[in-house]
């Protein structure tokens, strides 16, 4: 059971972008506001003021993650994005879970986890490679990949937090999605985006929001019974999902060395994940 709930992140996190990237004239403010909305419709038993706020704040930290990652859907595609993406959150929590909350207890356990590391690292390169121009420069530029770097901060914090703090998954949702939520009109307000509000797009986003919320939830609970690196590890296996489905679903084609480069990157990340 533990490893069924742990797969579930994989499959709501990795549908997601295939459906806001279907919604005619989605914007990153949009996808943003949509998933917000939908995750606050879900109640939960009353909880601590203080497991609220600290859910809150993680909540938060989560919109800063998903920001930058909708916004390089439109900058590098989905299937750059998510690759690197999660190759950075995969290296980010698992040194987290290891150096922080002890998660790592045998030096096989170290030297392991070292070698997959560098191993996902590799992969995430791979991924990145585009065939015309120069290479890694032509379309994944060095902005691009540090404005994902530093965006994907909020990611980690968020997918620590469940490890923080002793309290049950259904006391940690509902704040978290209200940070979100929070997270999102702050968004909103200072770039200028007011009239994603408005637009139709926000609300069909909110089928990306049932994906996620079904994925955020099934995270908390991993989190607690499978420990934070192995849930993180489980969980990011979607980047299979979401990859290939950009590449077919969502038209975004490569051939050649490109093709050849990223399927070479997604299965170093698939390997490393489980090493």
């Amino acid at each position: 059971m533990n490893i069924i709930i742990a797969l579930l992140p994989a499959i709501g996190w990795g549908v997601m972008p295939w459906i806001v990237n279907k919604v005619p004239n989605s914007k990153p403010a949009n996808q943003i506001f949509g998933v917000g909305i939908i995750v606050t419709l879900i109640q939960h038993p009353a909880i601590s003021m203080p497991v609220f706020f600290l859910s809150l704040l993680s909540g938060a930290l989560w919109t800063i993650g998903q920001i930058g990652q909708f916004i390089s859907f439109t900058r590098i595609r989905v299937s750059k994005t998510m690759p690197i993406s999660t190759g950075l959150q995969l290296v980010g929590n698992t040194i987290i879970g290891a150096l922080i909350f002890g998660e790592w207890k045998t030096s096989n356990n170290f030297i392991f986890g070292i070698i997959a590391l560098v191993i996902i690292m590799v992969g995430v390169i791979l991924t990145a490679y585009t065939e015309k121009g120069d290479g890694f420069t032509q379309k994944t530029t060095n902005k691009d990949i540090l404005f994902l770097v530093l965006t994907t901060i909020g990611y980690l914090a968020y997918s620590a937090f469940p490890k923080t703090i002793t309290a049950d998954a259904e006391s940690m949702f509902l704040p978290q999605t209200l940070g979100i939520l929070l997270g999102s009109v702050i968004y909103l307000a200072f770039s200028g985006n007011k009239a994603a509000f408005k637009e139709k797009a926000s609300y069909l986003d909110l089928f990306a929001g049932i994906s996620f919320g079904i994925a955020a939830y099934a995270y908390i609970i991993s989190a607690q019974v499978n420990g934070v690196t192995n849930a993180f590890i489980y969980g990011q296996l979607s980047v299979i999902i979401s990859t290939i489905g950009g590449m077919t679903l969502l038209g975004e084609r490569k051939q050649g060395k490109e093709l050849v480069a990223t399927l070479a990157g997604l299965c170093l990340i698939v390997v490393g994940a489980i090493l």
